[in-house]
């Protein structure tokens, strides 16, 4: 599959600024998410990430995008927990792929229903291997993942490797909505080495330092989420992250 227009606009970036942060707004969660999604942009977030993994509401998602797009320029990329986070508008969506779910339908049944809904919406699909990193998380719970304890990087290589092989050029280690402890940069590191595509981390990222650590040992892209809806100066401490990792 060609690399497409959102997909060539962030590896550019990437090859520019060096690290880059998604912030993933929550429609169910954030009620001024058009002003919010404006302040990101502002603040130097390279693309929103619009779902999560207990979106159901297809109406309110497909008009959560309409009106941030209205007041942003950057992409805004869907980031689904199943098919009804699928709807039209966006500028692309992680093709997403849980690979440690022990249910086959969060591997291959929901992409392949997902699929059509994406052809007909003419969506750019960014090819992402998906993996729920440590226990607790909302997504590992609905996602029914086999989650790869925080210490054992080796489990986690395997999987990327398995990624790589079946051509998927994003990896998204995933700590999850709320998570109390961000992926280990230790398994970081060691993904890095196997995986030369666009490694995505998120879940946990509260504060400049743990930032810093997770840009240092390889991440591409980071994922904010629970930091804007939780603090209060989210606005301070995500002007910090972007100076932290950013060159």
């Amino acid at each position: 599959m060609n690399i497409g227009h959102t997909e060539t606009l962030i590896l550019n970036q990437i090859k520019s600024k060096g690290v880059l942060c998604f912030p993933l707004i929550d429609s169910q969660v954030q009620a001024d998410y058009h002003s919010i999604a404006s302040k990101l942009e502002k603040l130097g977030a390279s693309a929103i990430l619009i779902g999560g993994s207990s979106v159901t509401d297809q109406i309110e998602l497909s008009h959560t995008i309409s009106q941030i797009k209205s007041v942003i320029s950057i992409p805004i990329v869907l980031f689904p927990g199943n098919v009804t986070g699928v709807v039209p508008g966006a500028d692309a969506i992680l093709f997403n792929c849980l690979l440690n779910s022990e249910n086959s339908y969060y591997i291959t049944g929901a992409q392949a229903q997902g699929a059509l809904i994406i052809n007909k919406f003419n969506l750019e699909a960014i090819p992402t291997g998906y993996l729920i990193i440590g226990n607790g998380s909302t997504a590992s719970f609905i996602g029914q993942a086999r989650s790869i304890p925080y210490e054992k990087a080796g489990i986690a290589v395997m999987y990327a490797l398995a990624a790589k092989y079946m051509g998927m050029r994003f990896l998204y280690l995933e700590a999850g909505s709320g998570a109390s402890h961000h992926v280990h940069p230790e398994m970081i590191a060691a993904v890095r080495k196997h995986f030369d595509g666009v490694l995505i981390v998120g879940g946990g990222i509260t504060d400049p330092e743990v930032a810093s650590l997770i840009a240092t040992a390889g991440a591409d892209i980071l994922v904010i989420g629970t930091l804007i809806e939780r603090s209060v100066n989210w606005q301070d401490e995500f002007n910090k992250i972007i100076k932290k990792i950013q060159k």
